[in-house]
């Protein structure tokens, strides 16, 4: 006897988020104590899998928190919405700690949103009711770090060195070999405001604190929601506030200027002539190709790819030492090649109230807080 539908995906929702939870707890245990559950040398087991909770069960929280806050402002308007898909993803069979265990959460919204009003409300729901929960994540984790000394348990070569090791420990380490946290305006408030700065640990070590990890994680996944491009929360957002009219030449913009951070030294007038002949032409072909649906004038998309080039060659020029964030541009691709940086028209723009206007700036304060503008360093 077959399940009803309904009851079908209920069971695929809870699958879903049972394998997120083990497969975040996992990870979160590999980056405490940067070994792998399939191959360390000494093997981890039951504890270490308990202790992974300290991870999983606050950045699961902040996560359905976001998801729920868009899925209940959904219902409220009375819109056929799913309950939030978990994407599960573990990678410790690489035998390192090289995932968060997710590649997060979405809900599916099946009704056609007709009114600015209804966007702005359900993208702006989710990121703001998960960054309040975050907050209280990254205060608690700053407000009870343990003695620096604890860092010794996950390295205990650094011992030699004493409660200063970080002056030491990584002098002859090997390229790629360390993973570093970037840093936003929040996490430099927490350090400053709220941790005993004798227990604050160095960035190639924040990973190995849980609370911190799941702060920093919730963090950077809001910046990444509220980037006020396009259908993303961020641009939800912002078509509420500035109307379609302006919006679109507005999210245009705002997206040549995160290919061009991104790609800022990429290429540089330095670079040996050599190096050029056989980068450039990707590189060309990369901008042209992901800003290929920006406009179906296809002299236009070659002006905006070149004028991004041309831009980074000359800021490279005069000032050398400025880099952007390479990482970016994988995301610049699902931006301007899957999601899109433009947002549908709504029948109904009927401009929002100034408590939402408020609000909306809010949110896009929200934004600058917490982005990271290199998030991740591979040292």
């Amino acid at each position: 006897m077959s399940l009803p539908p309904r009851t079908r995906r209920y069971l695929l929702h809870l699958l879903l988020f049972v394998l997120t939870f083990v497969c975040t707890t996992l990870a979160g245990a590999e980056w405490m104590f940067g070994n792998s559950f399939l191959y360390a040398a000494q093997p981890m087991g039951w504890y270490h899998f308990w202790k992974g909770m300290t991870f999983s069960l606050p950045f699961l929280g902040i996560l359905t928190v976001h998801e729920f806050g868009h899925y209940f402002t959904a219902k409220k308007y009375r819109l056929r919405v799913s309950l939030p898909y978990y994407i599960p993803m573990w990678l410790g069979f690489l035998g390192l700690p090289t995932s968060i265990g997710t590649l997060g959460a979405f809900i599916r919204i099946r009704s056609r949103i007709r009114s600015a009003k209804v966007f702005f409300d359900v993208g702006i729901a989710g990121p703001l009711a998960g960054f309040v929960i975050a907050l209280g994540v990254l205060w608690y984790g700053f407000a009870n770090l343990p003695p620096i000394d604890y860092i010794f348990t996950i390295h205990p070569e650094y011992r030699q060195f004493g409660v200063r090791f970080y002056e030491q420990a990584y002098k002859n380490l090997p390229p790629g070999s360390n993973i570093v946290l970037g840093s936003n305006l929040l996490f430099e408030f927490f350090k400053n405001y709220v941790a005993d700065p004798e227990r604050i640990p160095p960035p190639q070590e924040m990973m190995h604190y849980p609370w911190l990890l799941a702060g920093y994680l919730a963090l950077f996944f809001t910046a990444l929601n509220l980037i006020p491009i396009g259908q993303l929360d961020g641009g939800h957002i912002l078509y509420g506030l500035i109307g379609s009219k302006a919006h679109r030449p507005v999210s245009l913009a705002l997206f040549w200027i995160f290919i061009f951070y991104a790609g800022l030294g990429i290429i540089t007038p330095n670079d040996a002539p050599e190096d050029l002949a056989t980068s450039l032409p990707f590189y060309l072909l990369y901008l042209y190709w992901v800003f290929g649906k920006t406009t179906n004038n296809k002299l236009t998309v070659l002006l905006l790819a070149v004028s991004v080039f041309g831009a980074q060659f000359v800021t490279n020029f005069f000032f050398p030492d400025w880099k952007g964030y390479q990482g970016w541009l994988v995301f610049g691709f699902l931006l301007g090649r899957v999601l899109g940086i433009y947002h549908p028209q709504a029948a109904d723009e009927t401009p929002l109230s100034t408590g939402r206007k408020l609000l909306g700036w809010i949110a896009l304060l929200v934004f600058v807080l917490c982005f990271s503008p290199q998030p991740f360093l591979i040292e």
